[in-house]
């Protein structure tokens, strides 16, 4: 198919699937449907280990080798590595999970708050603002990307089972962590949105693009509804293990 072609190249769009370089263009290895990707840094090497998880494949970057473990989650195989920042980085390692056979996908990370949101609260977020340039090469041009209706049913239903408070929110996802300005905050908030981080729409779109399934858990860290402030506060650690559970036992539920 033709390339819809614009003024500006970010709005440029290709719908072809095949590119020149592809993520398994090596063939190299078959990882479980189940997937969880969360953005908890060296955590998840460690809780892998401590989980009995053997280590599978490896995403191999210019600056880091990225592990990829399968640990056995109430009985089922699923695939465990930790996510880079950034949306670019972290489409980059998914479009090599998916294309490797994962197929039900849930992220989980810290955000920011737009309003007066206590730290560690749980938030599913069901629409994003996409204010990042990655996922304009998976999907037409849009304002916003909706999340998976089956991946935020299943992460819904184990918030529910597990008496974990939660409410679904809209996340504004930037490229710019250092632009976040006043008027530009007051700007998102008045379009709706709850949040800010960095991969949520960009994610959303890669795995719409390649027919996978995916879903977002973030925990409330820092907050900028502080007028002209921002408070790191404590980074959401608290929340970690909680957000990594229900990932975990949310991508078990999500079926095709």
């Amino acid at each position: 198919m033709p390339i819809h072609k614009f003024d500006y190249p970010i709005l440029e769009h290709d719908t072809e699937q095949i590119a020149i370089l592809m993520p398994d263009r090596k063939k190299l290895y078959k990882l479980p449907s189940k997937c969880v990707f969360p953005f908890l840094g060296g955590k998840i090497d460690s809780f892998a280990l401590e989980h009995g998880g053997k280590k599978i494949a490896e995403f191999d970057t210019c600056t880091k080798l990225f592990d990829i473990y399968e640990i056995n989650f109430q009985g089922e195989d699923v695939c465990l590595c930790a996510a880079p920042l950034g949306a670019s980085a972290s489409v980059q390692y998914l479009d090599f999970l998916i294309a490797y056979g994962a197929k039900h996908i849930i992220s989980c990370g810290s955000c920011g708050t737009l309003h007066d949101i206590p730290e560690n609260e749980i938030l599913i977020p069901t629409i994003a603002l996409r204010d990042e340039g990655t996922s304009y090469h998976y999907l037409p041009p849009s304002r916003e990307v909706k999340l998976h209706k089956a991946a935020i049913q299943a992460i819904q239903s184990v918030a529910s089972e597990h008496n974990v408070p939660y409410k679904n929110c809209k996340t504004w996802t930037t490229d710019g962590f250092y632009r976040s300005t006043k008027e530009m905050v007051e700007h998102r908030k008045k379009e709706g949105c709850d949040v800010v981080e960095m991969e949520c729409s960009a994610l959303a779109a890669c795995a719409e693009f390649r027919n996978a399934i995916f879903g977002h858990i973030l925990f409330t860290a820092d907050t900028l509804a502080i007028p002209d402030a921002h408070d790191d506060r404590g980074w959401g650690e608290a929340s970690w293990e909680i957000c990594l559970n229900l990932a975990l036992e949310a991508v078990l539920k999500i079926r095709d």
